[in-house]
């Protein structure tokens, strides 16, 4: 596997690359992750870290020095290895393919984030359209390059479709590794963060960048808080948003129902933050799945969100979640209701965590493995 992007990064690509390397370990395969180096990163196994640079305006990510890239691929046996699974169209998939192409191997890509709606908030200066035809056109000619591309959703293969992509196009959700959201203990985080338990908490789990939709989130706080002025939203994250993001808090008059607590530890902090809330709250707009919403409803706390993208596959009415129209005021009106009632919150739930356990990690390896086995057996490769 190669990837521009991973652990420590939080992200949900490195969620659903560690979801899938742990599955294929369970099912009995073995791989190797080739990825960046991070200041926090810390040594594993079947994990090889590339040095790079630090990029503009994205202090988190890392760009790999190419030659040690290509180095590191190059120190690899292809005699152990019956094919290459990219995860990220930059670097990684152009030495991914190289490599590929050079020893004979099939590749496969994931198309994990619809980078359309993303250029323009990391490259303000150039022409929004400019930017949009820009990454239709890479990611036209990167999913060409590949045998086959993973969709996380049927509107992503739609999507790829309409660009004009003519490789193979599989949909096979990020799978949710059940066992990490099995336990939590909301009134324990509850306490540590100083929130009243009687207090409508609504939570928002995920990367603090522009694309996230986070201001609409905002000027849905401020407008449930007519009807309850004690309603906290909570922010579990961090990114480039975050500083505009306080300032609008600010400036609304909102420091005391919003709540920034960065990033938390996966397997024990964060899943206690998704139960401290009464209703997890969502408004994304550009996601290819919305893992972070089928993670909320396997702890059994219910969803309000936009069906948009991805994640109209994923928010079923009534199975965990609530769909809310694209307006704050709607938004407001579906949201506060759950928020106000805890045994109605707690009931939808419920049903949450039944639909949660459909999209397991286990089904997605059996998916995955079923077209590992295909490609290998697929006479065309990579692209040169």
């Amino acid at each position: 596997m190669v990837s521009d992007v991973y652990f420590p990064r939080v992200n949900g690509v490195s969620t659903s690359i560690q979801t899938l390397r742990q599955g294929l370990a369970e099912a009995g395969h073995a791989s190797v992750l080739v990825t960046p180096d991070y200041p926090a990163a810390v040594d594993e196994p079947g994990i090889v870290r590339v040095p790079g640079w630090q990029i503009p305006r994205d202090p988190e990510d890392r760009l790999m020095h190419p030659r040690a890239l290509a180095a590191a691929l190059d120190a690899l046996d292809p005699a152990d290895f019956d094919l290459v699974h990219i995860h990220t169209p930059f670097l990684a998939h152009r030495a991914g393919v190289r490599w590929a192409r050079r020893h004979g191997l099939p590749c496969v890509e994931t198309y994990h984030t619809l980078f359309e709606e993303y250029f323009h908030h990391y490259l303000p200066f150039l022409p929004k359209a400019w930017l949009a035809a820009t990454a239709r056109m890479i990611s036209r000619k990167e999913c060409d390059g590949v045998t086959a591309v993973i969709a996380p959703s049927s509107a992503m293969k739609n999507t790829l479709l309409a660009y004009g992509v003519s490789s193979p196009i599989h949909i096979i959700p990020t799978g949710l590794n059940l066992t990490d959201f099995a336990h939590c203990d909301g009134p324990a985080f509850r306490a540590r963060h100083g929130i009243a338990p009687e207090r409508p908490v609504m939570a928002y789990v995920g990367r603090v960048a522009f694309e996230k939709n986070l201001d609409f989130l905002l000027r849905v706080t401020d407008a449930v808080r007519r009807e309850l002025p004690d309603v906290l939203l909570v922010i579990a994250g961090e990114g480039p948003a975050r500083a505009s993001l306080e300032r609008k808090v600010a400036q609304r008059g909102l420091a005391g129902n919003v709540r920034f607590v960065g990033y938390l530890e996966r397997r024990t902090e964060l899943p206690a933050c998704y139960c401290a809330a009464d209703v997890f709250v969502f408004a994304s707009k550009t996601e290819t799945q919305g893992l972070v919403l089928l993670e909320s409803m396997a702890l059994g706390v219910p969803v309000v969100g936009l069906a948009e993208m991805g994640t109209k596959d994923v928010l079923q009415e009534g199975q965990g979640c609530r769909i809310a129209p694209d307006d704050v005021d709607g938004f407001a009106r579906v949201l506060a209701p759950l928020l106000a009632d805890r045994t109605a919150a707690q009931a939808l739930g419920a049903a949450g965590k039944a639909y949660a356990a459909t999209w397991s990690e286990a089904r997605m390896v059996e998916s995955i493995l079923a077209l590992y086995q295909t490609l290998h057996a697929e006479p065309r490769l990579c692209a040169a």
